[in-house]
């Protein structure tokens, strides 16, 4: 009861005090609003860089291109001049190893597709061949999938993302319809599972069409890409070790030379992007910490104010009994109360921040329950350093000196 009446009568004395009180804590306010803001949109642009790049490896799965995704300096001239990957290749790697279960080669390249008077510039074309069925990231949520055959065949037949069919038909069913991509006839037999976008680029602006026709129409040498999926997700590393081996053996890499290929896996990604995130926390870590120790000062002052108004107060006080302890805890409870009320309110400005921000913009936001914590404890432990002296010179007064105070 002790402490929840040392509340009320703090509550009631910021309550009869507000600007002061609000000018008291706006250090807090802005050192909490900076952590649950940032906190938020950074959660929610993991979450969705997340989604983006597993839909795009692959969880299960990993990724053999031309040039590795991460290089230094003095990397960037020797991996220029990497060779293309090529078919024999992906069937090499393919055989190589009992660990790996599919090997699918892919290209892309920007061509503009057509249906009767509707025409989209510069649209993703993929051409893959028949593994590309055994990876998640294709998928159809309308009609179907091309067939192993179909794809073998190098037969015109299409599987379009979702927003190019909308783009291209509107309302009109699109299966069986019959498109040209880049002058070439194609049949629609499938619309791809809805995948959402990355900062305002959609995700679903495609179209998959056989390698052997991606070849026909765009050249007889394309610069592919090799995804591998192990047989189960645990072999994975031993995976990459067995498609790195192969593909050195069939380039007839010496063991002294260095790979002339790149492996990248979701989570190489992932620990790059989380990597850049890192920076940004620690900035925020510089600004949150000085925001709280100006705020903190300040809370300092103003108790000691508040001592000074209330001396003759706690003289009586002291005066009918009160021993140290209790006007020590007065003085604490008092000081942490409006430190956390400050908190409470950059808890709240913080996520109103990051929904204003999500919705005016393509970054997400989501508020984290560990952040809104952190943004309490916080602010608690800077009433409670903070309003340590005022206490102690509080507990320490004389009661006759303190009644004689004006």
């Amino acid at each position: 009861m002790q402490l929840l009446e040392s509340i009320r009568l703090a509550l009631a004395t910021i309550w009869g005090n507000k600007l002061r009180s609000v000018m008291t804590v706006l250090g807090n306010i802005v050192a909490v609003t900076s952590i649950v803001t940032v906190v938020s949109l950074i959660q929610g642009m993991n979450a969705m860089v997340s989604n983006a790049i597993v839909s795009q490896v692959g969880a299960d799965s990993f990724t053999i291109e031309r040039v590795p995704f991460t290089r230094t300096d003095d990397e960037i001239e020797r991996v220029r001049a990497n060779p293309l990957l090529t078919l024999p290749e992906a069937d090499a790697i393919r055989s190589f190893s009992p660990t790996i279960r599919s090997v699918m080669a892919q290209a892309q390249q920007r061509a503009s597709v057509s249906y009767r008077t509707q025409v989209l510039d510069q649209v993703p074309i993929q051409g893959v061949t028949p593994e590309y069925l055994d990876f998640a990231n294709f998928d159809a949520e309308r009609g179907r999938m091309m067939s192993a055959i179909e794809v073998e065949r190098s037969r015109p037949v299409a599987l379009l993302g979702v927003d190019t069919a909308l783009a291209l038909f509107g309302d009109e069913n699109p299966i069986d319809k019959t498109i040209l991509v880049d002058g070439v006839h194609f049949r629609v037999v499938g619309i791809s599972r809805k995948k959402g976008g990355f900062l305002g680029n959609s995700l679903d602006a495609f179209a998959v069409i056989p390698l052997g026709a991606y070849v026909k129409l765009f050249g007889a040498r394309p610069s592919l890409t090799l995804s591998v999926k192990p047989v189960t997700p645990a072999l994975l590393p031993m995976a990459m070790d067995d498609a790195t081996v192969a593909l050195r053996v069939a380039r007839r890499l010496k063991p002294a030379q260095p790979n002339n290929f790149g492996l990248i896996t979701s989570d190489t990604v992932l620990g790059l992007y989380h990597q850049a995130t890192t920076g940004i926390f620690a900035v925020l870590v510089g600004v949150v910490a000085l925001s709280l120790v100006v705020g903190g000062i300040v809370i300092m002052n103003i108790m000691l104010m508040v001592v000074s108004e209330r001396t003759r107060e706690i003289g009586l006080r002291k005066a009918l009994g009160a021993r140290r302890t209790d006007i020590m805890w007065q003085v604490l409870t008092e000081s942490v109360t409006l430190s956390t009320c400050g908190g409470l309110a950059g808890i709240a400005l913080g996520a109103a921040f990051g929904r204003v921000i999500a919705a005016l913009t393509p970054l997400p936001a989501r508020l984290e329950p560990w952040s809104v914590a952190l943004g309490i404890g916080i602010t608690a432990a800077v009433g409670l350093f903070f309003g340590l002296y005022p206490a102690s010179r509080a507990a320490q007064l004389d009661p006759i000196e303190a009644l004689r105070r004006e």
